[in-house]
This record gives C-alpha cells, structure tokens and sequence, in this order.
C-alpha cells in the first residue's frame, strides 16, 4: 500500500480493515489506553463498529484519511497510528493531531517525529492554517510530544467524560500551532 507520509524512521499509510488485528492489540493494553478510557478492554465489536469506520473515512478537504497506521520502517512492525484529521470535513484549515503508539514505542522518540512530519505536511502541502491537540492534564508524556513538536499550551478545560476515569478530575488541555507561528520558528 502507498505511504501517505515518510520520515527517517516512519512510514505512516492508510488503515484497511486488515488491520483490525493490530488495532485490537493496540487497544488491548491498558497501559496504552490508561488516558482514553482508563484501561479498559475493547471488544472486537467496537474495533470492527466504531474504530476502523473512523479510521478509513476520507476527509473531501483533503482528498484523503486523517488517521494513518504507523510502522517502523525499517522492519515494517506496527507501532501504532497517528492522527491529523480536519475539523471540519468542508475545511482543512484547522486540523487535530493525535497519535497513540505500542508500548515497546514509547520512549524512543517516534511520536514527535511522525507529529513533527505531519504538521510540515500540513502546512506545506495542505493548506492547513491551525493545528491543535488535546489530552489529560496528567498526561505528561502527550504533553511533551506535543511541546517538542511545536505546539503551545493553550488553555485548561473541563471535558465532557461520560465514566470518570482517573485523572479526569484534573481536566484536560489544549496545544495549539498556527502556520504563522510554525513559519516563524523556520
């Protein structure tokens, strides 16, 4: 399958409904989704029903997907996927980034480097004006990704969590980076 993005040590491509597997696995781990829904398990149903329909839909703004799976170049492994999907179906101009990445990934430095890549993409290529992402307060490890991609803390906000989960009690957070402050920093 043709790559839609490639770094030193990525290739991010589109998802397919063969990656289910991968995706179940991903969001297996309670570790990986202690931020999303604090650890608990997804059944194949809602991989099959919820996740996989979101991750294949095309974005007309863009021409193409706003979620790509991540693998690690050289071996071709899944580590993970990332997100930069438009607000807005119509409009590429205000993009989310999101990424979520195996274990065995973290720490190496692979989410900023795909973020990294995503947002000159968009900004280059895309006629993306604003990007923004959110997480946890507690999430100190997206956070950071977020800071060492080049985004800026924004504000503090209280989400709309239909289970508490913990930390949630803490709100979550904003970075946001335009295309002006991105070709400043150039």
């Amino acid at each position: 399958m043709r790559a839609f993005l490639e770094t030193d040590r990525l290739v991010l491509r589109p998802f397919t409904a063969d990656d289910a597997g991968r995706l179940f696995a991903l969001d297996n781990d309670p570790d990986v989704m202690r931020f999303i829904n604090g650890g608990r398990p997804t059944t194949h149903e809602a991989i099959a029903e919820r996740t996989l329909p979101r991750l294949l839909h095309d974005h007309p703004c863009f021409g193409t997907r706003g979620y790509w799976a991540a693998l690690e170049k050289d071996t071709g492994v899944f580590l993970g996927w990332f997100e930069f999907r438009p607000l807005a179906d119509d409009s590429p101009a205000a993009v989310e980034l999101g990424y979520r990445l195996n274990k065995a990934a973290w720490g190496h430095g692979y989410a900023t480097e795909g973020a990294r890549a995503l947002i000159d993409k968009g900004f280059t290529e895309l006629a993306v004006e604003r990007v923004t992402a959110n997480t946890m307060a507690v999430n100190r490890a997206s956070r950071r990704v977020m800071e060492k991609s080049g985004l800026t803390f924004l504000r503090s906000f209280t989400g709309d969590w239909p289970e508490a989960i913990p930390g949630s009690e803490h709100g979550e957070v904003e970075y946001v980076l335009t295309r002006d402050e991105w070709e400043r920093r150039r």
